[in-house]
């Protein structure tokens, strides 16, 4: 299969990421790490070990499941509402969102997605006070930081700004991430992986340690090309990414072979993920956010 879609979708800017609704809905979730974090308690992850930071941060309503030793009783006698303290820690979780924004991610609202979910991902991990910084495939300089509830705005606004271009250098961003210090924390990937050095990225990502959850987003045509009149015959695909040209003679069957091995490809994906002890999640293009965080990846495991 091509390394690459062979059109270019361009986003026409991007409008509000997520629904206030949704938004409401998203402040009940937390993200979910297996592997114990070490020290103190840390945001609102639960930890073997209380640190001696007692520095007040702020309150927030109490939700089922919450600590009930962190309930604020004297607020509740006086204004009858259940609220929990929270308090600074200094190794508060860290969330690192990898971001493909190269330029098959503008191909069928790849990118539009990708954005849409590490915005759900991000404001769970701020509203929960943890650190949430990003990272982009191209690799870029600087890994923007943003902390706490109050971060939310920036983080949407620096979301909206990206726009996909060039390729992918999925390898250097992911040897990129691991050469950054702090602490494990969790690493979401977003990426359509559509390049020859996908393995290489992967196979990097666990060896900072923490939780990896590679999220795989694809379109519709990615997998199923249409089979109208535009893709038959002797045409010149283009790789929007390099601008290499491949000669083709497509037919029925090409297609077919081409949808057989894409679904191989994915295949592989999902078991070299499996052997890496990365998390794995497929996402299409056209899947309701809403769906996918309060549904599928409750369910999956990410959240809780």
């Amino acid at each position: 299969m091509s390394d690459h879609p062979v059109e270019v979708e361009v986003a026409q800017g991007n409008t509000a990421l997520l629904s206030p609704t949704l938004l409401a809905k998203l402040e009940r979730l937390q993200l979910r790490n297996r592997r114990p974090l070490l020290g103190r308690l840390a945001g609102e992850h639960r930890s073997p070990a209380y640190g001696s930071s007692i520095d007040f941060a702020d309150y927030r309503e109490y939700h089922p499941g919450d600590d009930f030793r962190r309930i604020d009783y004297a607020l509740l006698a006086r204004l009858d509402q259940l609220l929990i303290r929270l308090f600074e820690a200094e190794d508060d979780l860290e969330v690192r969102l990898v971001i493909d924004t190269s330029a098959s991610m503008a191909f069928g609202e790849k990118f539009n997605q990708a954005l849409r979910v590490a915005a759900a991902l991000g404001f769970v991990a701020l509203t929960r006070r943890d650190v949430v910084s990003l990272h982009y495939a191209p690799m870029k300089l600087l890994a923007p930081r943003f902390r706490g509830r109050g971060g939310v705005p920036a983080l949407f606004k620096h979301l909206s700004s990206l726009q996909p271009l060039g390729e992918t250098a999925f390898a250097a961003a992911a040897r990129g991430v691991l050469a950054r210090p702090g602490p494990p924390g969790i690493t979401v990937v977003l990426s359509d992986l559509l390049t020859t050095e996908w393995k290489d990225g992967l196979s990097s990502l666990p060896a900072r340690g923490g939780e990896v959850v590679m999220v795989h987003i694809l379109s519709e045509e990615d997998l199923r090309p249409s089979r109208g009149d535009d893709l038959a015959g002797d045409l010149d695909l283009v790789d929007v990414e390099t601008g290499a040209r491949v000669s083709v003679s497509l037919n029925s069957d090409l297609l077919s072979a081409y949808e057989h091995e894409t679904q191989h490809w994915v295949d592989e994906v999902t078991g070299r993920c499996r052997q890496a002890g990365v998390g794995y999640l497929s996402v299409m293009a056209g899947d309701d956010i809403e769906q996918l965080m309060l549904a599928s990846w409750r369910e999956a495991g990410l959240l809780r």
